[in-house]
């Protein structure tokens, strides 16, 4: 059931939505709901022959129309070009999808200064860089109904070990999503955010768990639900986020995981490892000391 599509055929249609990273993973998947949904769609990143490849699938897929925009969303002129060739093209542009990310995982003394720089520029400074040059293009052209949609996570607000230079800079990104919600409202913005867990992508997950690390490290024996997400899951809440149905849903996180980040944040949520018997015991040492007592 959670593998199928959520709106109905036409929810999009009008709507030219452009998405950072978007040429492979969780980008793609959003990219490609998007367009069956009806709406123009320019995906973003540094590798302008990856981004032809996808948009030339997406479109045969799903006959929409997908346009491949190089842009390293570090560089706040690339970022200004971008729009322009996206307005250029489809006339507007209504949505802004910031899922542009990089992470490592890495004891944080591990890291040099440039690696710690590296993913708060392209996480954080990247999604300044989109939302002000969008931003300030909708506030110049007085456009109105449009919003601003950015891929968090749950150790944003908990913040997490050994990924230290992403929690710094997601929990960047979510402040300034709360922020401008109130803020731009008044220029007919809105701004929210999904904060996804688990869910695998190959490209991503390769390069984080390398070699058999993977298969050791078991995602899903983290999430209560245990299963990793589908990608349809998180692509039916963007395209809802996105969409005219949510136009009173401003300034929210919604977390997708399956309840994960509520499982680890528990004080006692280790106790889920205990087996029956063990609780048949631990019960009747508990009768025994109340029945002395």
């Amino acid at each position: 059931m959670y593998t199928q599509k959520m709106l109905r055929d036409d929810a999009l249609k009008g709507k030219t939505i452009v998405v950072t990273g978007g040429g492979s993973g969780l980008g793609k998947a959003m990219s490609k709901y998007f367009l069956e949904l009806g709406a123009n769609v320019a995906i973003t990143s540094r590798n302008l022959e990856k981004l032809e490849t996808t948009a030339a699938e997406l479109e045969a897929d799903t006959k929409g129309t997908c346009l491949p925009l190089q842009c390293d969303v570090r560089h706040y002129d690339e970022v200004e070009k971008m729009l322009k060739n996206a307005v250029e093209h489809f006339g507007k542009v209504d949505v802004l999808l910031n899922n542009a990310a990089g992470n490592f995982i890495s004891p944080t003394e591990r890291l040099s200064a440039n690696a710690f720089d590296t993913i708060i520029d392209i996480v954080l400074k990247g999604t300044k860089n989109c939302t002000l040059a969008f931003g300030k293009h909708w506030i110049d052209t007085k456009q109105t109904n449009t919003s601003v949609l950015n891929i968090v996570t749950t150790y944003a607000w908990t913040g997490s070990a050994y990924v230290v230079p992403s929690a710094t800079a997601k929990a960047g990104v979510l402040a300034m999503t709360r922020s401008l919600a109130v803020e731009w409202a008044k220029y007919g913005m809105r701004f929210n955010a999904i904060a996804p867990g688990p869910f695998p992508t190959k490209g991503a997950w390769d390069r984080l768990l390398p070699g058999d690390l993977k298969d050791k490290f078991d995602m899903a024996k983290k999430v209560p639900l245990n299963r990793v997400g589908e990608h349809q899951e998180l692509a039916n809440l963007a395209a809802y986020l996105v969409s005219d149905f949510s136009a009173y849903v401003n300034g929210e996180v919604i977390t997708i995981d399956g309840g994960e980040w509520l499982k680890g944040a528990g004080q006692f949520n280790l106790l889920d490892q205990i087996p029956e018997e063990m609780w048949d015991q631990l019960e009747a040492m508990i009768r025994s000391k109340k029945s002395k007592s």
